[in-house]
């Protein structure tokens, strides 16, 4: 994973892509470099468009996202439900001792 953290850096800074810049970077951050795997990345980066990517990948990403914010809104809502009925059984505790 740091391979490909390596390139994205190199690709937000502007810098060229290749084995000699993500060799500096991964040693920078004290990765023990396979140069097979540096060879590797930037081989399957050739005809890649790095920012062409990224953007597909969020908005495939974003409908995915969706459905557990429902989820989560649900979940909160029956917890909030569980909460009243908790006060209104306690309420009515309460009062059946003043009457009991």
């Amino acid at each position: 994973m740091e391979y490909v953290y390596a390139a994205l850096l190199l690709n937000a800074t502007e810098k060229e892509i290749n084995e000699e810049n993500v060799t500096a970077i991964l040693s920078a951050a004290g990765v023990d470099v396979d140069d097979a795997r540096v060879k590797a990345l930037i081989a399957s980066l050739e005809d890649v468009d790095i920012e062409e990517a990224i953007a597909t990948a969020a908005v495939a990403a974003a409908p995915a996202a969706a459905p557990v914010a429902a989820e989560e809104e649900e979940a909160e809502e029956e917890e909030e439900e569980d909460e009243e009925e908790e006060a209104e059984e306690a309420a009515a505790a309460g009062l059946g001792a003043l009457f009991g």
